[in-house]
């Protein structure tokens, strides 16, 4: 068992190609909800959600290549993830469940529910899923690091200590004010090796493979259009290091002509990319997540 926050977790294995997805599960008598995360993150982002989803049926696996499923092999990107999350609903005996996504997770939330409607009726897209293809001959690499940022660097970094690699992340401006059990579980999960050599979990070639796909995949950023995609987008007011532009404006939103009936969006206000996860913010994704997980059938 896992201690997040409030609610208690439990952790599980599920097989899946190439070996055993680690999931942590938050047990509730409610409707299954599956929770996917973002390009550098874990399972334990979404510990403040679980709180705030008392009596859900909360299900957020570690995706392919990070924290306790960084030994499944590639292939990796956002189809080889909808595979494992329908093998997570198949090992459950689940006919169906809501997804949540934060990130590039949302990308994999609305991949999986353009491919597998019946399977993923609705989704919670958050801070991601909505993607503009950059101009031919773009370098998908630079252009990664520069969307990313520190959270790129880091892969290459070690840490003497675990205390080490908690001060990096008590400086981030994004992270700092919001420090507590929760973030320190949620990034201590990343953590992996042996003193004085530890390091990030996630690998890097999956860390490249799910970013190429969502800055360029046409399949991938064609997702959040496709009619059978059914939900609402969330996001946040300011970006990845608490800057004042987020990965989305209002400009940008009303551009991409989402269809408001299919997939109202919508800002969070006083929100960064990660504190959209926290409290109080993440009262509104819960919101969104009990509105979904009521939704009437193909309503």
């Amino acid at each position: 068992m896992t201690t997040s926050g409030s609610a208690l977790a439990r952790d599980l294995t599920v097989p899946v190609h190439g070996g055993r997805l680690a999931v942590t599960h938050w047990p509730g008598d409610g409707p299954p909800v599956v929770a996917l995360h973002g390009i550098t993150a874990n399972s334990l982002a979404f510990a403040a959600l679980a709180d705030a989803l008392p009596g859900i049926d909360l299900y957020a696996p570690d995706l392919r290549g990070r924290a306790g499923s960084a030994e499944l092999p590639g292939p990796y990107g956002p189809g080889a993830h909808v595979d494992d999350v329908v093998a997570l609903l198949d090992h459950l005996g689940l006919a169906r469940a809501v997804l949540v996504g934060h990130s590039m997770g949302a990308f994999v939330a609305a991949l999986a529910a353009a491919r597998h409607p019946d399977r993923f009726p609705r989704v919670v897209l958050v801070d991601g899923g909505l993607g503009f293809p950059p101009p031919p001959g773009t370098d998908i690499d630079a252009l990664l690091k520069a969307v990313i940022g520190p959270a790129m660097d880091r892969l290459s970094m070690t840490f003497e200590s675990a205390e080490d690699y908690l001060a990096f992340f008590r400086a981030h401006p994004a992270l700092a004010p919001h420090w507590g059990p929760q973030v320190t579980g949620y990034v201590t999960r990343d953590l992996t090796g042996r003193a004085p050599g530890l390091r990030s979990s996630c690998v890097l070639d999956a860390v490249r493979a799910d970013g190429a796909a969502v800055l360029h995949d046409p399949e991938v950023l064609a997702a959040v259009h496709q009619p059978q995609v059914r939900g609402e987008l969330l996001w946040a007011e300011r970006g990845l290091l608490d800057e004042p532009q987020g990965l989305y404006d209002a400009g940008r939103v009303t551009a991409a002509a989402l269809d408001p009936a299919r997939m109202p969006a919508r800002r969070i206000d006083g929100t960064n990319h990660y504190s959209v996860l926290f409290r109080p913010a993440v009262d509104e994704v819960a919101a969104a997540v009990r509105g979904a997980v009521d939704a009437p059938a193909g309503g």
